[in-house]
């Protein structure tokens, strides 16, 4: 059975990094195992919130989860359950378990820490994309607009004023950490953490830039073109990578989110990979047959209904529905799916007495029986007073 991995960190899924961080250590010292010493339920505990903070701690595997849930992420976040993944046999290594812990990266060595030198990398930035009903079954190319950081045009975001020198962080002599010995109960550990003189970008700048301020980035309006791949649907969330912000001082840029909502159509909705549509007939048109031209999204096509059509009755159009998002990823044999015309028979509240006069022809021709003029009467001073 699928874990909730908020509820088993005791979060909302609105939950930022550091509320995931501080709920996560709070778990994590309760249920290791060197704290619960031949205890099976802790241990098992220990590796189920391991995993669930190693997927969530991650943007990329977080969106997928919260996405479509554990099924895109593969079994796993940044870890492996097979070799060279956590000794407790969940997603998280050592790296993650003391970096949560000690803000740093492993004192085991190896490469499960997520140590960062130089600069930064800029922020993930999301944003809402509207298309029309048409566009999300054809694909398209829209543009979204978003104001973020982009890189300083007077610096080349270098942060530094032109002709000036970059010199290595006194601090951390240049690798943007300070690293630090200390005793636990495991044991003496070597942590890391970002230097706080030059923000973990292991540089200092003597004349910092005017424009930017020595941020080497600046905030701008940027519009970006995005292509719509055909068969999206509303709720999905496409990923451009390399849109979002850029870091400072030539950090290199976060991602885009870009999610999607699709307009409703006049005539048709969507089921699935299925369009839907419903003509409607007379009476006579249902029972003597009709032809009609319909318009579809490809095109017009003439839509032949018999005679003697019942309401309700369906006639499939093959070919003329959404195309299979990731084709590539299925095994059916067709790469769109159907139109579906739903028939519905519409009954007239009110006839001439022509009409009727016919109608109640056809139907003494037929041996049916229907109301008189007199039970039609007394029907509507009935429905009058009810």
């Amino acid at each position: 059975m699928a874990s909730d991995f908020y509820k088993l960190l005791g979060v909302s899924p609105s939950a930022n990094q550091e509320e995931l961080k501080r709920a996560y250590r709070k778990l994590a010292r309760e249920l290791h195992p060197d704290a619960n010493p031949n205890n099976p339920q802790a241990e098992e505990k220990f590796k189920e919130v391991s995993r669930a903070y190693e997927v969530l701690s991650d943007q990329e595997t977080r969106a997928r989860y919260d996405q479509f849930g554990e099924a895109g992420i593969s079994g796993g976040g940044r870890g492996s359950n097979g070799a060279g993944g956590s000794p407790f046999g969940g997603g998280a290594g050592f790296g993650s378990i003391f970096d949560a812990f000690f803000g740093g990266d492993s004192p085991f060595g190896g490469g499960g820490g997520r140590q960062q030198t130089g600069p930064q990398r800029g922020p993930d930035l999301e944003t809402r994309l509207e298309i029309e009903f048409a566009e999300a079954v054809f694909g398209c190319t829209s543009s979204v607009s978003v104001r973020t950081a982009v890189k300083c045009d007077d610096c080349g975001g270098s942060g530094a004023n032109s002709g000036t020198e970059i010199l290595n962080c006194s601090d951390c002599g240049g690798s943007g950490q300070i690293r630090r010995t200390r005793q636990s109960i495991l044991g003496q550990m070597v942590t890391a953490s970002p230097c706080s003189r030059c923000r973990g970008t292991g540089q200092n700048i003597e004349s910092p830039c005017t424009a930017c301020r020595g941020e080497g980035r600046v905030t701008r309006e940027q519009t970006h073109k995005i292509e719509i791949p055909a068969g999206i649907a509303t709720g999905q969330t496409m990923r451009v990578s390399g849109r979002g912000g850029v870091g400072p001082r030539g950090g290199e840029a976060g991602d885009l989110y870009v999610h999607i909502e699709v307009g409703a159509h006049e005539m048709y909705r969507r089921e699935e990979e299925d369009l839907l549509t419903e003509v409607k007939v007379s009476i006579a048109q249902a029972a003597l047959g009709a032809e009609f031209v319909l318009a579809t999204l490809d095109g017009d096509e003439v839509l032949i209904v018999p005679a003697g059509v019942q309401h309700g009755n369906e006639f499939v159009l093959k070919g003329r529905g959404v195309p299979f998002l990731n084709q590539g990823g299925r095994s059916r044999s067709k790469n769109r799916g159907d139109l579906r015309v739903q028939i519905s028979v519409v009954v007239p509240k009110k006839l001439s007495a022509r009409e009727r006069e016919l109608l109640e022809e056809l139907a003494k021709l037929r041996n049916e029986s229907v109301a008189s003029q007199e039970s039609r009467v007394k029907s509507k001073i009935k429905s009058a007073f009810s």
